[in-house]
């Protein structure tokens, strides 16, 4: 069974430079440094790749760590973006059977996205990151429609990463314990996750999937939670206007990715609302390292061997547009 990891992440360390400077640096860039995540993020050679192999993961496609460049300056996330695009680009060249990436785009900077993203295609990036809100500006903004139009022209999809919630989000809802409680609350433990939802529903409430029907995003963690609410989240398709129902959207513009989150309970109910065309392998490494027995375990839920064919490594190939000597 081939298997490909689309959600690896990895660092740049100009950008972390840069954040770690920035007036009111973003909390979560902690993870990053936690026992030996620094050294895994920066390698992109032997090391990473013999995790891999010790995964069996036979493809990584590799993604900046949160929160890329978009908590930066307009001018700044422009040069960083483009740095990290072309290190990406590198490291891809130095094992074209073993990386793909991801591109970053200064989204600080909407009128630089689509030239940057034009710029990372051309290089050979297989999609994009980013994330949910730029400062006060939702990814829903009529600023990046021409980036949603240019990631449907050029067939990129658009990974939706979580990111910390705002400060006055935090402050109204995600404060009040011990500082990491705070922090673990705002971030993996509920708040990322909420944040990542949410910008995918802004999305589909705003009729970018009508204007742009070729636009296909991914969502990791299973869906961040939204495929859990669609029983609720269908009811806002009539108010907004909407031609299809939230769960048609899902289904039809939405790929889900589990991030490492093996539990076959979270299959089987993603299951319920969409099909195993939709769904794609990652480990969200380094933060979720599971083993080769913990993965293999995990392929045995699926019911059929074209499921776990598809699921492994077809549906990602597809999707990327990865080629045959690597899918």
């Amino acid at each position: 069974m081939n298997l490909i990891g689309i959600e690896e992440h990895w660092v740049l360390p100009e950008l972390t430079s840069a954040l770690k400077a920035a007036p009111h640096p973003d909390e979560s860039l902690l993870f990053n440094e936690r026992g030996d995540a620094r050294e895994r993020l920066e390698d992109l050679g032997a090391g990473r790749i013999a995790a891999m192999d010790a995964q069996g993961i036979d493809l990584a496609v590799l993604a900046l760590t949160p929160p890329g460049t978009q908590a930066l300056p307009a001018q700044q996330a422009v040069a960083l973006s483009r740095l990290a695009n072309d290190t990406a680009t590198e490291a891809v060249r130095a094992h074209p059977t073993r990386f793909r990436s991801l591109s970053t785009l200064p989204l600080s900077s909407p009128q630089h996205v689509a030239a940057e993203l034009e710029r990372a295609t051309a290089q050979g990036h297989v999609g994009t990151m980013v994330y949910g809100r730029s400062g006060d500006r939702f990814l829903d903004d009529p600023a990046y429609d021409d980036f949603f139009a240019t990631a449907a022209g050029l067939g990129q999809p658009v990974f939706i990463h979580p990111q910390i919630p705002s400060d006055a989000l935090r402050d109204a809802a995600y404060r009040g314990f011990d500082p990491m409680t705070d922090l673990g609350l705002a971030t993996f433990g509920w708040g990322w996750h909420l944040e990542a939802a949410t910008a995918a529903l802004r999305l589909i409430l705003r009729g970018t999937f009508d204007r742009h029907p070729d636009l296909q995003i991914v969502l990791g963690h299973w869906g961040e939670l939204l495929p859990f609410w669609l029983d609720r989240a269908d009811s806002l398709a009539r108010i907004a206007g909407l031609k299809r129902s939230i769960s048609d959207y899902v289904r039809t513009n939405v790929f889900l990715t589990m991030s490492g989150m093996l539990n076959p309970a979270l299959l089987h109910h993603a299951l319920t609302v969409t099909t195993t065309d939709r769904l794609i392998f990652s480990t969200d490494y380094p933060f979720q390292q599971p083993t080769r027995e913990e993965i293999d375990t995990f392929f045995g839920h699926l019911a059929t061997d074209t499921d776990r064919r598809k699921v492994s490594s077809a549906n990602a190939a597809a999707l990327f547009g990865l080629t045959p000597a690597t899918s």
